[in-house]
């Protein structure tokens, strides 16, 4: 019994201390620039399904056409300067996925962040399916149709139609054609 009211005196202390109440403010506030205030700034089309987690960076370089399905937990992150993020129709992005069209220089001797921003726009074509913690970095293009599996890194263009991923990713096989009609 002594070890259930010391709980309950555990739990009561946390409920009565301003920092639990202060830090949820924290929360709502981070939300708030990481999500809402930049969502309302993405220039999207209809029929969007984006999950309430995802992380925005820069909505305002970034445009999502008709019918895009973005999934919980990713991060679209648009560069500061001149990095934009294009997604055309009937896009499929997994969760855990990270689009980021910028990146930091390489220059030996000067710590990363000190080192200039690399802004290259990614331009994801209609019907692309990116599956779930694919990583997709700046400057690429994946053409109309492409599937990208899951867990890929992509750091070059990928081709139409085409079953894509790896590290980095790259074209594993054609999508398989539609054969028949369905009665």
């Amino acid at each position: 019994m002594p070890s259930m009211l010391g709980k309950l005196g555990n739990g009561i202390a946390s409920i009565m201390d301003p920092l639990t109440w202060l830090h949820s403010l924290r929360i709502l506030h981070f939300y708030s620039y990481k999500h809402v205030r930049e969502k309302r700034k993405i220039k999207m089309g209809r029929d969007q399904v984006f999950a309430p987690n995802v992380s925005i960076a820069n909505g305002e370089r970034i445009t999502l056409g008709h019918r895009c399905h973005v999934g919980e937990r990713v991060c679209l992150w648009a560069g500061n300067e001149t990095g934009r993020i294009t997604l055309g129709d009937d896009v499929m992005i997994g969760p855990n996925t990270v689009v980021t069209a910028s990146d930091y220089g390489l220059v030996e001797g000067t710590p990363p962040v000190f080192q200039p921003k690399n802004e290259r726009d990614i331009v994801i074509r209609d019907g692309v399916w990116i599956g779930a913690n694919a990583v997709i970095t700046a400057g690429v293009t994946i053409e109309k149709g492409c599937i990208v599996g899951a867990g890929s890194v992509v750091t070059r263009d990928l081709p139409a139609n085409m079953i894509c991923a790896g590290a980095p990713a790259r074209a594993i096989k054609p999508r398989p054609k539609r054969t028949g009609s369905s009665t």
